[in-house]
């Protein structure tokens, strides 16, 4: 009786001043139905990334039936869904192999960068921006989803193909130059002067290089510090330095998804085999929620008016995506049909190019929406071109 009473009184509180049961019950709902229609993908063979997107487009703010999610729950749950993406993503890399990547990627990060960010920078401009908002927008242009992309590579099981090494190396220069772009950007939306570029800057590009070096260099033996028989302790162990890791990071201007991706380059041997293998389960629900919730930030009354826009960049900037990783790969030494997948894979436009354009918006209103069209697009068109096998 005490235990039934006990349950009466949760439930009552629970509907009672924040209805926290209808909250409950519809991101139950939501669940199901993202597990509906991952059902669905896997029948079909298709990635099921561009479903839960439309999804949460459905059931976001404007679309056809709004649900009253706790925001702070859905946009918690959607970020650790990108640091477990990225985090696992780190397994696949050893540390030696990240140093290779990068000496390598250079030349190819460099072409990545004028390819994908010109584009928009020069749309911005002929709309009538001013250089700042028209920047932002080359910021959107530029930077490929790393969260889809793992998500892509892990769905179609091209983790070890040879044409991913590239594809890596691409994404993680991305990252690092986020490290640099996003607190000057911040500094000149604010209005800051030269000293505090330079300061912002500096401790950005501090703070990567501290992680960077102490993943390659001390990770095997972090590993086996933190390394254990039992399948609770590495879980909670791993699952909390990768949240701490990432925090910090965030804290000091770095892209949180570089700190998860650097604990996964750090864990090494048997730890980085167990960890991978509790991890999976738990990536693969927040991840589906990240996809969900990016859809539900989309407001469909302010797409229409941006699709043309947004339609003509996503189609120039798919094309320099796919001339950038089908170059990378060929430097490499991979095939055509591997050149073309390395294209492909790089297409979607995702987290970064919202956050983007939500600094930008308080500069240039038009910002929002165009981005939001532009990355939708090329969010869904992603995952079905990358399915292309050359």
């Amino acid at each position: 009786m005490h235990y039934f009473g006990f349950c009466f009184a949760l439930l009552f509180s629970m509907s009672s001043g924040h209805d926290g049961y209808r909250i409950l019950i519809e991101l139950g709902a939501a669940i199901v139905l993202l597990a509906i229609l991952a059902r669905l993908a896997s029948r079909w063979s298709i990635s099921a990334i561009p479903l839960y997107l439309i999804l949460g487009l459905c059931f976001g703010n404007g679309g056809l039936a709004p649900l009253n999610l706790s925001r702070d729950f859905t946009e918690t749950g959607a970020e650790i869904g990108v640091l477990l993406l990225l985090f696992m993503l780190g397994l696949e890399c050893t540390g030696e192999e990240l140093r290779e990547n990068l000496q390598k990627g250079v030349p190819a990060g460099c072409v990545d960068f004028v390819l994908n960010f010109t584009p928009g920078l020069l749309a911005g401009l002929l709309l009538g921006w001013a250089t700042l908002p028209a920047a932002l927008l080359g910021g959107v242009t530029y930077i490929s989803s790393s969260g889809i992309i793992a998500k892509i590579l892990s769905d179609l099981k091209r983790l070890n193909n040879p044409e991913t090494p590239g594809i890596l190396s691409i994404l993680i220069l991305e990252d690092l130059a986020m490290a640099v772009y996003l607190p000057l950007v911040g500094v000149l939306l604010v209005g800051g002067g030269r000293a505090r570029i330079i300061v912002s800057v500096s401790v950005a590009v501090l703070v990567v290089l501290i992680v960077l070096i102490i993943a390659v260099r001390f990770g095997p033996r972090i590993s086996k510090t933190l390394s254990h028989e039992s399948d609770e302790i590495v879980l909670l162990t791993v699952f909390g330095v990768v949240m701490i890791v990432a925090g910090l990071a965030e804290r000091f201007h770095v892209s949180s998804a570089i700190g998860a991706f650097l604990v996964g380059i750090a864990a090494t041997g048997s730890m980085a085999e167990q960890a991978g293998r509790l991890l999976a389960p738990l990536r693969d629900l927040f991840a589906a929620i990240f996809f969900f919730f990016f859809g539900l930030e989309v407001d469909p009354h302010s797409l229409p008016a941006a699709l043309p826009a947004a339609f003509a960049l996503a189609v120039v900037t798919a094309l320099t995506k796919v001339i950038t990783g089908y170059w990378t790969a060929r430097r490499l030494g991979v095939d055509r049909k591997g050149r073309l997948r390395s294209g492909f894979s790089l297409v979607p436009r995702g987290e970064f190019s919202i956050v983007i354009a939500g600094l930008g918006v308080v500069v240039e209103p038009r910002l929002g929406p165009l981005s939001a069209a532009y990355v939708l697009i090329l969010a869904v068109l992603g995952p079905l071109l990358a399915r292309i096998d050359g």
